[in-house]
Parts: structure tokens; C-alpha cells; sequence
């Protein structure tokens, strides 16, 4: 059975744990380890595992919807099954390289800040180990075209956290435009308008950063928050790999007290000949679903990707969603092809390049709202803009939006 180690365990890296945790009981794999610099308390590694807080000098104990069903022979009661094949207890570590010292594991799962995630999957994959690294994958192109050399050269398997890719209804739309439903593709637009508080921002050292400490961080709205919609966006034209994109504009902004951006728009060339425009922020007044729109010449298509809705013709379809995490699994075990692999996110990976190298982000007056922890701007009249920007393919100051004045974007042609 597989054995799995999820390495950063707070914020969103909990729901790697759960989800293990799920698996392990399923009998896909063991959770085995898992590691964080901030070790959990007995208290919050209980509450991770679903289990009671462990005695001191004891290991936490899984709950009963934990435990795997006992077999039953033929003929007669369940069989006794050893206490400890019903146990959940991953042993605990500071790091990957002290866990990889003391471990054997096949799969490590990545849910750390965005700079170490180039090193540590190296780490990983060296070991012998298949990865699932959180999105966006690396930093920076460079350390993308270096990962991807240790994944040829290991002949591991590595999948992006790109939690969209495994949405049915992003596939279903993916073959539509790749059978020409929608005829000739006119353009992609991408829309995010999210509230997002002071707190967000001052969740780790990382958060809102450019840099950290001269590292390339490349947080922020296009590269992060809704990285999702600029990669999903892209599979869905058939443009996932670095060498189909043609070419990224960039208007960055931010109305936070921060250094990356918080409101932009950037524009992607494929080399299919699409433009796919991304207007996003983190300013809106009030949180909607995020949207992927296809232009076509015969009809368009809608899809909320966070519900994995499609709205084709007027009428919506609910799809299903894929697990990452499984899906790696069953990659190792029948070799299905796997959702999110790291050479699929290429294309992504030169929209984060773009974004990186482009200058500064221009600052943008907002109102703001709450006190506190609770405190956010809103853009005025940003959700017009926004909308606006993706219907007409076009960026913030090509709309003539009040704040945004041209800055200088990078572009690449091939």
C-alpha cells in the first residue's frame, strides 16, 4: 500500500491531511508522516485526524470511521484485527529532509509557501518519491524548466495542485471547444471577484509578497488567489504547455497595503491563435463565483468551476469532480494519465513569469470597509470593469478604467 507524507499541515495544507486520512480508510494508501516547522499540539493534531487528543507518550488513536472494516473469514465472525492496523497516526516531523531520513514513502504531498516548493519537491523526487505540489507549482520559469528536467531524469510522477483540472464539467468544456462546438474561438475570458480582509494578508510572511528576502514569491491575485481561472482558462483552449503560449500582457494593481497585486488583467496569446483575457480581483465588494466564459462564433459557454457547472445553450449541467490525490494514486498503481502533470502547467507557468518580471504594481484608491482584521477595500465600479474587460478582450486601461494607467507589460512572441 502506498505510504503517503503530507508536508505543511496548516491553512489549506489541513485538507491534505483529511483527505489522506479519507484514503487511508478506503485502503488506497497509509498516511504515514507528516511534517511542519510549527508542529501541530496534541490538540490540533487530534482534531486533524478526527481522533481524541493522545495521553502523553501515546499516539493518537483513529475514531471508528477511521478504522478500515475488519475481513470476515467464510463461514464465521469478523477476524480480530491488530490494534494497530486500525490506528491514523502519522508520525510527526519539522521538515521533509528529517522525515525522508526516517521514512519510506511513496507519495509526498506539498502544502508550503510557494518559494520552497521548487527545493522541496526536487527533495522528494530524488528520494524516490512521487509528488503532489501545491499550485502555482514554482516561482518562476526557471525553476519550473528545472523541476520538470528532475521529473524526466527521476522518472517520478509530479501533479499540480490544480484542483479545477479534475472538475468534469472544465473537461466536458475542453472537448467541446476541441470539436469546434462553438465554432471558430473569438476569445476566453476569466473573471474573479473576491473580497479578501486584512487577515488574508497577514497569514504568513509570504502572503501579498513579490519577494521574500530576494527568493521569488509571486503571490498575488493572477498568480495565486485565482490561479485556478488563468490555468483552467488555458486547458480549456488546449494551451496547458509552456510552448503554447505565444505571448502575456500584464496590468497589475493593488489597492492593499501590499507588494504584489490585488486587481489586474492580463492578456495570453496561445498559439492557436486565442486571446484569453483574466480580470481579476481581491477589491470586489461582495464575493461571486469565479467564471470562464468561451467567445465562439457558433454560441458561447459559462462555466463556474467551483461548482463545476457548465451553461451551454441556456441549459446548465452539474458534473462531477476528480480527486488529485487519488488520481496520483491510481496513476502509481494502473497508470491512468494523471490530471494536473507538471508539463501541462507550463502555460500557466509563463503567465506567473510575466507577472514576476513585470514592474511594480500601480496603486489604486479604494473605500474602505470594517475595522481590524476585518478591514478590505472595494474598488469602485470594479465589477463593471472587470466584466467588461473579459466580454471585450481587452485590459483595465484599454477600457479607459480611471485607475488604470498603461503601464509597461511584457510580452513574448513566438
Amino acid at each position: 500500500m502506498p505510504r503517503v507524507a503530507v508536508v505543511g499541515i496548516h491553512g489549506h495544507g489541513a485538507s491534505h491531511v483529511r483527505r489522506a486520512i479519507h484514503l487511508t480508510a478506503a485502503g488506497a494508501c497509509r498516511l504515514v508522516a507528516v511534517a511542519d516547522p510549527r508542529p501541530p499540539t496534541p490538540e490540533e493534531l487530534a482534531s486533524l485526524l478526527g481522533t481524541r487528543p493522545p495521553i502523553a507518550g501515546t499516539s493518537p488513536v483513529a475514531a471508528s470511521p477511521l478504522a478500515p472494516p475488519a475481513a470476515t473469514p467464510a463461514g464465521g465472525a469478523p477476524a480480530a484485527e491488530p490494534e494497530a492496523d486500525r490506528r491514523v497516526e502519522p508520525r510527526v516531523y519539522s521538515g521533509l529532509p528529517d522525515l525522508l531520513r526516517a521514512e519510506d514513502v511513496d507519495v509526498v504531498v506539498l502544502s508550503t509557501p510557494i518559494h520552497t516548493h521548487a527545493a522541496l519537491a526536487e527533495l522528494a523526487l530524488r528520494a524516490g518519491a512521487d509528488v503532489l505540489v501545491e499550485k502555482p507549482p514554482v516561482a518562476s520559469l526557471a525553476e519550473f524548466e528545472r523541476l520538470a528536467e528532475v521529473v524526466e531524469e527521476t522518472g517520478r510522477s509530479c501533479q499540480v495542485g490544480f484542483q479545477a483540472h479534475g472538475s468534469g464539467a472544465v473537461r466536458a468544456l475542453a472537448s467541446m471547444v476541441a470539436e469546434g462546438a462553438f465554432g471558430e474561438i473569438e476569445g476566453i475570458g476569466a473573471t474573479g471577484k473576491w473580497v479578501r480582509r486584512r487577515a488574508y494578508w497577514q497569514r504568513a510572511k509570504w502572503a501579498g509578497r513579490r519577494t521574500l528576502d530576494g527568493i521569488p514569491v509571486v503571490d498575488g491575485v493572477v498568480t495565486n488567489a485565482f490561479a485556478h481561472s488563468v490555468a483552467a482558462a488555458l486547458l480549456i483552449d488546449g494551451s496547458g504547455r509552456a510552448e503554447q503560449v505565444a505571448g502575456v500582457e500584464t496590468e497589475l494593481f493593488h489597492a492593499n497595503e501590499i507588494e504584489a497585486d490585488d486587481t489586474s488583467t492580463v492578456r495570453i496569446r496561445t498559439t492557436r491563435g486565442t486571446a484569453i483575457v483574466a480580470a481579476l480581483t481581491l477589491c470586489a465588494a461582495d464575493d461571486e463565483p469565479p467564471k470562464i466564459t468561451v467567445y465562439g462564433s457558433k454560441g458561447q459557454a459559462v462555466l463556474s468551476y467551483t461548482t463545476d457547472e457548465l451553461e451551454v445553450g441556456g441549459s446548465t449541467t452539474q458534473y462531477g469532480r476528480d480527486d488529485l490525490l487519488e488520481n496520483l494514486l491510481d496513476h502509481r498503481r494502473d497508470g491512468v494519465a494523471l490530471i494536473a502533470p507538471l508539463e501541462e502547467t507550463g502555460g500557466f507557468m509563463r503567465v506567473l513569469d510575466a507577472v514576476r518580471s513585470a514592474p511594480a504594481p500601480g496603486e489604486v484608491a479604494a473605500s474602505w470597509v470594517g475595522d481590524g482584521d476585518e478591514r478590505h477595500p472595494v474598488v469602485p465600479g470594479i465589477e463593471k470593469w472587470i466584466e467588461q474587460a473579459a466580454e471585450r478582450q481587452q485590459l483595465f486601461s484599454e477600457l479607459g478604467a480611471p485607475w488604470a494607467q498603461p503601464t509597461e507589460n511584457r510580452s513574448f512572441d513566438r
